[in-house]
């Protein structure tokens, strides 16, 4: 129904606002979403390419509707095992944002984490686990010890670590993240039992 609806969207938008028009654009990309949301990886990427490619004509490469539409591609290539074309657009929004925003920024820290996946994908554990020690580090002092995000990215590591053999250093982290989370969430709560069981 929502695909149906927004396919509608488009056509109106195309016809009375030309393709390049920004109105138009937010409604390719949000039936690229749509798309992306059915598992139709393929129709997203053929949208989200041509929303890319008409953004950066005209707001640039380091807009920000042409970064969050390189990132959204991204992570459809990153769906699809496409970890090539994934790794380049993170490594070109990555050091756009931090030009930009700053290393410290949340925009930031979100395309550090996903490239930091997709260099594990790619079998890159070294790439995957520097990345993911700014990411907690930063996050640590700008969100703090126990802010959710802070804890995802100690649970990060800890996989990394745990995948690379390094259990100490793994356990070490998990402990911290199930000991905040028991006195946060309490012990019956879905992430501390999660937790737990990573344990």
């Amino acid at each position: 129904e929502a695909e149906k609806l927004e396919v509608q969207v488009l056509e109106i938008r195309k016809r009375i606002q030309g393709a390049e028009h920004p109105g138009t654009l937010t409604s390719m990309n949000n039936l690229a979403l749509t798309y992306w949301n059915q598992g139709k990886l393929a129709e997203a990427e053929k949208l989200q390419v041509q929303v890319l490619e008409i953004r950066k004509r005209i707001q640039g490469s380091e807009h920000p509707d042409t970064l969050t539409i390189m990132n959204n591609l991204a992570l459809t290539y990153w769906n699809q095992g496409k970890l090539t074309e994934a790794e380049k657009l993170q490594v070109q929004v990555l050091e756009i944002r931090k030009r930009i925003q700053g290393a410290e920024h949340p925009d930031t820290l979100t395309i550090m984490s996903n490239l930091a996946s997709t260099y594990w994908d790619q079998g890159k554990s070294t790439e995957a686990e520097k990345l993911e020690v700014q990411v907690l580090a930063i996050s640590k002092r700008i969100l703090g010890a126990e802010h959710p995000n802070t804890l995802t990215c100690m649970s990060n590591l800890a996989s990394t670590y745990w995948n690379q053999g390094k259990s100490t250093e793994a356990e070490k982290l998990q402990v911290q993240v199930l000991e905040i989370r028991k006195r946060i969430l309490g012990a019956e709560h879905p992430d501390t039992l999660s937790c737990m069981s990573n344990l």
